[in-house]
């Protein structure tokens, strides 16, 4: 495998695969762990997700430099990306002994109830858009509710995937609880058919995860997808334009536009879409370009090559079908995969940016008349992960954002993900929930005991 660095596109290092044999043993060598891992207290695993909190913000600034080489992610957002890992840890650590408490359920039974048990051996198939985040929101509940992991990451972020797996035996977890495994994807479906993985989890494209789902079903395997998205960005016409727009800004440059999150379709009221159009206008042309890991850069360029190749497409399209650019939307004159801070106004239906995700630093203006059109334009969309809606009346916000069919919806904020709070979309942005309560039951057995009969 090996690691470019996306400034330059110049090698970082080539890391050696596993074979198919070396991945059996892999395989049987976390099974033992996880034999013995499963009778542990909750609170001897919180004090070990405590510790790898503790490595993860003593060592922040090597972590951050590290993502930041493999991916180009802009430094500050590297380490503010390491330090949302070591909250995740603690949160488990903490609440995971209440989450998963044995459920008292009245019944015909002198006792019954639910208890959470461990499955075994879950699969984590993980992007390269945040190559820490997403590995220990995915692992912090799973290996605290008791199950062990073997981890698949993108093979453009394989430094990141090896140094994770270092954290946790830093940390004093069981040598072999969590591997990552250098494969191809080729080599997925026989991990998957491996009798002792109980369960696959992916977030990556559509087509990544129709392809692990199709495979998991075979197998009769529980996934979890985390997939594309297209999320929309709701102006009302009563919306405080001045902390809509400096949060449009944010929402979609985070990354380099590089997030399912990211806020991609920004639907605005007609009375006010004239002053937004001006003010993320002013905002995009401001913000500098360069080396990501200078502090004082805006933008960044985007992970691989290809990616570039494919944002630079849907914008030509998009223009050729009648989008009006206003600002962008071409490479820019350096080495590297950047690309300009982008926006295009007038989209409609049948326009490419209109009914894809984009993946890069394009905004999307779509005006409307009303707030009963906003919101068809926001679900008119195949994607269904998060959103959110702006107003200063708080009350029909979340009117609004009922009405609007996604995982997740923000009032007057940016959409996230929070340890505290579920994380997952529907329709084609996948389906289960990572994080929160609802979170750290998906990789659980939820056994029923009764104990009677009742006198």
């Amino acid at each position: 495998m090996k690691s470019c660095n996306p400034v330059n596109n110049e090698l970082i290092r080539e890391y050696p695969g596993h074979s198919v044999e070396e991945v059996d043993t892999i395989i049987q060598s976390v099974q033992v762990a996880w034999e013995e891992w499963r009778g542990t207290s909750f609170e001897y695993r919180a004090g070990l997700f405590r510790s790898c909190a503790k490595i993860l913000r003593n060592k922040k600034h090597i972590f951050a430099h590290l993502m930041t080489l493999e991916m180009g992610k802009l430094i500050r957002e590297s380490e503010l990306e390491i330090e949302k890992c070591a909250l995740v840890c603690d949160f488990y650590a903490d609440q995971t002994a209440v989450l998963l408490k044995d459920e008292v359920i009245g019944s015909d039974a002198k006792k019954s109830f639910v208890t959470y048990q461990p499955l075994g051996i879950i699969l984590a198939v993980m992007p390269w858009n945040f190559p820490f985040w997403q590995v220990f929101r995915f692992a912090a509940p799973s290996l605290m509710a008791g199950n062990a992991a073997v981890l698949k990451h993108a093979s453009n972020v394989p430094g990141c995937a090896l140094a994770i797996e270092e954290i946790f035996q830093e940390a004093g977890f069981p040598t072999d609880l969590f591997r990552t495994l250098m494969i191809p994807s080729g080599i997925v479906d026989h991990v998957i058919s491996h009798h002792h993985v109980k369960a696959v989890t992916l977030t990556g494209s559509e087509a990544a995860g129709s392809q692990v789902a199709s495979l998991a079903g075979k197998y009769i395997k529980k996934t979890l997808l985390e997939l594309g998205g297209s999320d929309p960005f709701i102006v009302l016409d009563d919306a405080d334009l001045v902390a809509a727009i400096k949060t449009a800004v944010t929402a979609r440059m985070i990354n380099q536009g590089q997030s399912c999150i990211a806020a991609k379709r920004f639907i605005v009221m007609n009375s006010v879409a004239k002053a937004f159009e001006k003010g993320l206008f002013e905002a995009f042309r401001s913000l500098k370009p360069g080396d990501p890991m200078d502090p004082a850069t805006q933008v960044g360029p985007l992970a691989r090559p290809d990616l570039v190749d494919e944002i630079e497409r849907q914008v030509n399209v998009s223009v050729a079908e009648g989008a009006r650019l206003i600002l962008g939307g071409k490479r820019m004159a350096r080495p590297g995969c950047y690309y300009e801070p982008t926006i295009l106004t007038e989209v409609r239906p049948g326009m490419r940016v209109y009914h894809e995700e984009t993946f890069g630093p394009v905004a999307t203006i779509i005006p409307v008349a009303s707030e009963e059109e906003a919101i068809h334009v926001a679900n008119d969309s195949e994607f269904g992960l998060g959103g959110c809606v702006w107003t200063r009346d708080l009350s029909r916000g979340e009117m609004v954002a009922r009405k609007v069919m996604t995982g997740a919806m923000f009032v007057n904020g940016m959409t996230k993900s929070d340890p505290r709070l579920p994380f997952g979309g529907i329709k084609r942005s996948g389906y289960g929930r990572e994080l929160g309560a609802i979170g750290i039951k998906e990789f659980v057995n939820a056994k029923t005991i009764w104990i009677g009969p009742a006198e």
